[in-house]
């Protein structure tokens, strides 16, 4: 078990390495308590000192909006590190991927307030950041329907938290990401082609097209980039003549200089394809898409989707934990209601 900083004077003496090469923190750092607020280790030392280490406590996570839970699992899995032994916490969550509302009951924590208080920063900021990921890639599918979403999101948020936020969207809705270890902690194979640089590289998109067909496995879908040098319907007959049946999908990223994925550009490409007898080729839209936007290529007849900012800038759902019993006592704070609230969603688990 990582030791933990429970005193004022461990956080005086504790000093990050002044050679650390990322500013992001590592596991055994969360679990130590270095991220946490330090007026929770301050709580935890006057509650020990004064012989209340020991109080047991019943407290509530709840959101201050409707969303789609996610982030649940790795909070259970802190809140495991220190709730085992001869009075382990006893833990009532709701089930990740669910839907949830405002003020709603998303966890429940029963225990020795000093088994996990100093925890409540790290628990809060999983869960908050989560389920924002989450339900932005919910709002996401919902707008795309039955057609694939693939969530691109890693680039735009700090490599310490891109899997998280791409196991989130694809625990929120979307089919498939494209972060390897993201992916891969979701259950998925980590999905994508190829970016413009290989074709500003290569110097031609049909010469890209070959390649990627020659050299990726044959379990790869040949879907590709058509907006590098010349215009997209062009590019797009010039690939599907080159790689014939081989080829499943281009995919359009057209940027904002250029008026960006239109509805008209899509229905544009589909016709070209069809007329050319190509009708079998898929189209995928990505770059800079909203549910709104989806919903109007979708009409269009764009096939697949792409989505990044949209679900990794997703505005964090704010979380609250209060304690509701103290040794059995229905207690709360001015302005909410003491005692458990009645929460018949949740299912009770076991810390160890």
């Amino acid at each position: 078990m990582v030791h933990r900083i429970e005193t004022l004077a461990q956080v005086e003496a504790y000093h990050p390495a002044p050679d650390r090469i990322l500013h992001s923190a590592t596991h055994e750092e969360i679990l130590s308590g270095a991220t946490t607020d330090v007026y929770l280790v301050k709580t935890h030392e006057i509650l020990t000192q004064r012989g209340l280490a020991d109080t047991v406590v019943t407290a509530e996570i709840f959101a201050r909006e409707d969303g789609i839970l996610a982030g649940m699992d790795e909070t259970i899995r802190l809140l495991q590190q220190y709730g085992c032994g001869a009075r382990p916490l006893e833990l009532w969550a709701l089930q990740e991927g669910a839907a949830f509302k405002k003020k709603e009951v998303l966890l429940r924590i029963k225990g020795r307030y000093c088994d996990f208080g100093l925890h409540e920063t790290a628990l809060l900021g999983m869960l908050s950041s989560a389920c924002g990921w989450a339900t932005a890639a919910r709002r996401v599918k919902e707008a795309a329907g039955d057609r694939p979403v693939l969530c691109f999101g890693a680039r735009h948020v700090h490599p310490a938290v891109a899997p998280v936020m791409e196991r989130a969207a694809v625990i929120g809705g979307a089919d498939d990401a494209s972060c390897i270890l993201g992916a891969k902690l979701a259950g998925k194979i980590p999905q994508g082609t190829v970016p413009h640089a290989i074709f500003l590289i290569m110097g031609d998109t049909v010469t890209v097209a070959r390649a990627y067909h020659d050299l990726m496995p044959s379990g790869e879908n040949r879907t590709i980039l058509v907006d590098t040098f010349k215009d997209e319907c062009e590019e797009s007959l010039r690939v599907a003549e080159a790689l014939g049946t081989n080829l499943q999908s281009i995919r359009l990223d057209t940027p904002s200089e250029r008026g960006g994925v239109t509805a008209g550009l899509i229905r544009e490409v589909k016709a070209r394809l069809a007329a050319a007898g190509h009708d079998s080729v898929k189209v995928v839209a990505t770059g800079g898409l909203t549910p709104e936007r989806i919903l109007e290529l979708k009409d269009a007849g764009a096939d697949a989707f792409g989505v990044g900012s949209y679900i990794s800038g997703a505005k964090a759902i704010d979380m609250t934990m209060d304690i509701k019993e103290v040794e059995g006592k229905p207690v709360a704070k001015r302005g909410r209601i003491p005692g458990i609230t009645p929460s018949p969603a949740l299912i009770r688990l076991t810390s160890c």
